[in-house]
């Protein structure tokens, strides 16, 4: 069989893979602190601005890992230079692991010298990769030394930028007046450097979502080789992930600001009741502080599942990409339920002042059952909770009838 050879430049598409790259890295970048609105910056009225940190200029950390060979890879020095021409750079640290403090002096003095400032720091592989796990979840070396200096030393608070696959404990970040605004870009790709920019000078409103819980420092005081899901009170032990674990958050799974304020509402068709419709000797309980139940193999699933749709609505001027993350939490109270589920997430563009629609489709068995330590999925009767931010709306699993007791006992249960 003849091989067939295709050079480099013949997958850099100017059209379709540059902006593919270029929109992955946009809708992946994730807001974390934005106090006092202070992104996205003027272009106007920024004349000079400072890029500090030792992932400021570095293409490799950019890519991650299992990359090919990037196209054209603009850092977030180069993508923030083409915001303001008097962009002056400090890398701060040697390397990424920031072992020394001797480029510290310079980092300093270059905050002093400009209207804005943003520090780029986090991981990259020789911190985190297979067969190289991370002993810490805090930034590596001196960085957080670095970047305490730095934000002392400038003239208006900071933008913290954090390239990294996993989670960073930046505790000290997170109340610190003098950092305005936490960014999380993950490993961004080729083209991170221009999303960032962007998202920090407002040609992009930025949607972005943790896709996981960040857990503080301490929690690697717990055993790896502890792989319970669920907490365990007696012990101390708190859990894992956004479903289970009970512990201090430094950031939620999910959490992500924009530059636009969004309410959400449930349509009105939206179901509020579900008659299960099964056999009376498949309704177990109640008793022994639980709810009654059924089994989720005793019941016909797929008569069961609903349309549910979400009002967003965009209240600044702003258009934005917006994910919505739809969950649901069940009334059950058997030991190890989840605090909540996710059902989904759907992304939708909202104009300015306007209001768009998006609808899942819930599978009850699925989306609302839990599951019991012997491994049995359950169904319980009563109100269950569809969620979206702040907004609610209460589903209500009954059967025909309970042994000649009315299933609104149960509800109100």
């Amino acid at each position: 069989m003849n091989q067939i050879l295709i050079e480099p430049f013949a997958t850099c598409s100017l059209c379709a893979c540059a902006l593919g790259f270029l929109m992955a890295a946009r809708q992946g970048i994730v807001l974390l602190k934005n106090h006092g609105r202070h992104l996205p910056l003027s272009q106007t009225r920024t004349k000079s601005l400072a890029v500090i940190g030792p992932n400021a200029n570095n293409e490799t950390t950019l890519l991650g890992n299992y990359f090919g060979l990037p196209c054209n890879t603009i850092t977030p020095l180069q993508g923030l230079q083409n915001y303001i021409r008097n962009t002056l750079y400090s890398p701060g640290c040697e390397d990424l692991a920031c072992i020394s403090d001797n480029m510290f002096a310079e980092a300093v003095e270059t905050a002093k010298r400009v209207d804005e400032v943003v520090v780029v720091v986090g991981l990259d592989q020789t911190q985190e990769r297979e067969e190289q796990d991370r002993i810490n979840l805090t930034l590596p070396g001196q960085q957080e030394k670095l970047l305490y200096q730095v934000s002392q030393a400038a003239k208006r608070p900071v933008v913290l930028v954090i390239l990294s696959g996993g989670p960073v404990d930046v505790s000290f970040a997170v109340n610190d007046p003098h950092v305005s605004s936490i960014i999380w870009a993950g490993y961004p790709g080729e083209a991170g450097g221009q999303a960032l920019a962007e998202i920090i000078f407002g040609d992009y409103n930025p949607g972005g979502r943790l896709p996981l819980t960040w857990y503080p420092q301490d929690f690697v005081k717990i055993p790896m080789t502890d792989m319970n899901m669920r907490p365990n009170h007696h012990t101390g032990y708190p859990g894992r992930t956004y479903r289970f674990y009970t512990g201090k958050k430094v950031f939620e799974f999910g959490q992500g600001l924009s530059y636009s304020t969004y309410s959400y509402k449930f349509s009105s068709t939206t179901i509020k009741k579900i008659v299960l419709n099964v056999t009376m000797e498949h309704v177990k309980g109640p008793g022994n502080r639980r709810k009654a139940f059924v089994r989720v193999e005793k019941t016909l699933c797929k008569k069961l599942k609903f349309r549910s749709s979400i009002l967003v609505r965009n209240h600044d001027k702003i258009d934005g990409r917006h994910p919505v993350l739809l969950y649901s939490k069940s009334p059950a109270t058997h030991k190890g339920t989840p605090r909540k589920q996710l059902i989904g997430f759907r992304s939708v563009h909202v104009e300015g002042k306007h209001t768009a629609k998006v609808t899942f489709v819930v599978q009850p068995c699925d989306h609302f059952s839990t599951v019991e330590e012997n491994g049995e999925r359950i169904l319980t009767i009563g109100s269950h909770s569809l969620i979206v931010g702040d907004a609610q709306h209460p589903v209500s699993l009954v059967t025909k009838h309970l042994k000649g007791i009315s299933y609104h006992h149960y509800l109100k249960g």
